[in-house]
């Protein structure tokens, strides 16, 4: 059968909206830190400017989602983009703490207003074309490849940059003499990334049209968000499938968590310096992206090999959680067939993570209606980040070593074998949130 030409466009227009999303933060993450280090924050500054960003989604996740519902994708999406122009300017210019958190805290908001909104248009848009039951898998994992590749590409070019602007005539030096040391090399990939903030306010303005909905007053945004906040947090309790989908989606924030927490000492005491260990890092965390964006653009394979989405996502977590547990059986070694072992481990862990979420997402767009498709993939989000954060907590408690990758293995494996038993197929679907 002939895919509708409008079903082409949305997952073109969605593919390119993940990408310019995500390359922005890519970008940043790999000289925020020594960003900051360099304006004199000491460690504990710099935990206290991650912690302000956190928390800022944390607490707007829900509200800005509900937003998306009631007023609209389009709208949400660029006040996303205009607030992230500006958080990536100061923190890439301020040179004390006020700018620096003020930066943070406007990036926090950024996220919370961009986090499920541009899938939430690309539902709505394919099925106005096509109808509730179209296929949804095929362009969420593209959209979830070009994220990966966003996020894998802005961490090198990012760290690129710094590096090269030093080499030859120091162009780094230069711009940061001129600019009384208000731009340093290190700013340039945060500078770049506003830059790219602003292409992707012009591409969602212009390139985004929305099926109709009823227009919306200051009066009915008040009113309709806090309701569609409440539904959205009852939606996993009257909903067994949903309720599996956020149980999975807190499974990989602990996944996640233990992963940015243990690796980098893993990679420190494997090279025997701090510096190199950093490198090492970065080079896995493009790694993982890689394997992350490998495993979304074959989503749709593996639900067809194992029978359905549901068997997909088993066998997708499954795997993430066979590769937990080889970073446990490495933890204490680092013998190369070790650290072999534990690479394979931390490739499997992303690779089964990037295929899983795709259909996990079908699934859940399959039980959740346009009016509260943005809260429903909120409030995924937020039950990621919260178990993420508890498991920062008890990682940080507990003594490295195997301990740590066995539990929170054991967590995502659980996560896995909540699929065993497959669902009702007369399950009522759910309309709205």
């Amino acid at each position: 059968m002939t895919e509708p030409s409008g079903e082409r466009t949305a997952r073109r227009r969605y593919v390119t909206v993940c990408a310019l999303l995500w390359l922005p933060p890519g970008l940043g993450m790999a000289t925020m830190v020594l960003l900051f280090s360099e304006r004199g924050m000491s460690l504990a500054a710099v935990a206290g400017l991650f912690a302000a960003h956190s928390l800022t989604v944390a607490v707007l996740e829900l509200p800005t989602g509900g937003l998306s519902d009631v007023l609209g994708r389009r709208p949400v999406l660029a006040a996303a983009g205009a607030l992230n122009v500006v958080a990536l300017a100061l923190v890439g210019l301020g040179t004390t703490a006020w700018p620096l958190t003020a930066g943070m805290v406007l990036m926090g908001a950024a996220r919370a207003l961009a986090s499920g909104t541009a899938e939430a248009w690309y539902v709505d848009t394919v099925q106005a074309c096509s109808g509730p039951d179209t296929e949804l898998r095929s362009g969420l994992a593209r959209g979830g490849s070009a994220t990966s590749a966003a996020l894998a590409a802005g961490m090198l070019l990012g760290g690129a940059l710094p590096w090269l602007l030093g080499l030859g005539p120091d162009l780094g030096a230069r711009l940061s003499e001129a600019t009384d040391g208000a731009v340093l090399p290190l700013s340039v990939p945060l500078l770049l990334g506003a830059a790219l903030r602003i292409a992707f306010v012009a591409y969602v303005l212009t390139a985004l049209r929305e099926p109709p909905r009823p227009p919306a007053t200051l009066r009915s945004v008040l009113r309709g968000v806090p309701v569609t906040v409440l539904d959205g947090l009852r939606l996993g309790g009257r909903d067994a499938m949903v309720r599996r989908i956020l149980l999975c989606a807190a499974a990989a924030g602990s996944a996640l968590a233990a992963i940015e927490l243990l690796v980098p000492g893993r990679t420190t005491a494997l090279t025997g310096a701090t510096g190199s260990g950093a490198m090492v890092y970065a080079a896995l965390s493009c790694a993982g992206f890689v394997c992350s964006g490998v495993g979304s653009h074959f989503a749709p394979l593996t639900a067809r090999l194992a029978g359905s989405g549901e068997r997909a996502v088993l066998v997708a977590l499954a795997a993430g959680a066979g590769g937990l547990l080889l970073l446990g059986a490495t933890a204490s070694s680092v013998h190369p067939a070790a650290t072999t072992l534990a690479a394979v481990g931390f490739g499997l862990v992303y690779l089964g993570l990037g295929a899983a979420a795709p259909n996990e997402n079908e699934l859940l767009h399959r039980r959740v209606a346009g009016p509260g498709r943005a809260t429903a993939l909120s409030v995924q989000s937020l039950a990621q980040q919260l178990v993420g954060a508890l498991t920062g907590l008890a990682v940080g408690v507990l003594r490295p070593g195997p301990l740590p990758w066995l539990l929170t293995g054991a967590v995502l494996l659980a996560g896995a074998l909540l699929w065993l038993r497959r669902s009702d197929a007369r399950a009522v679907r759910v309309t709205g949130v």
